[in-house]
């Protein structure tokens, strides 16, 4: 948990996406487009729940596919939905205009 600590402290934005090993494989082409995508505005860490239990806990994170965007140690975007990566780019292309 202090490693993802050290990476919301950022002052960049961080891309989390939260999978199971069910959907890893249906994720992968939507996850290098939102990277490709962000490319110059966030880092794009994928987290295997199964792996990191105590976090994905501590978060309460419940659903997979689930998205979330941090900036200075803040969360200010989450979604739990199996979305595209044209409509995830659409939902947090606002925190990017600030």
């Amino acid at each position: 948990m202090s490693k993802f600590g050290h990476l919301i402290s950022s002052s960049e934005y961080v891309f989390f996406s939260f999978y199971s090993e069910n959907n890893r494989l249906a994720l992968q082409a939507e996850l290098n487009n939102i990277a490709e995508a962000l490319k110059d505005k966030a880092k794009v860490i994928k987290i295997d729940i199964e792996k990191n239990r105590e976090l994905t806990a501590a978060l309460r994170i419940t659903n997979f596919p689930t998205y979330v965007l941090y900036k200075n140690e803040e969360m200010v975007w989450r979604n739990s939905s199996d979305l595209k990566s044209d409509e995830i780019m659409n939902l947090i292309q606002q925190y990017f205009q600030e």
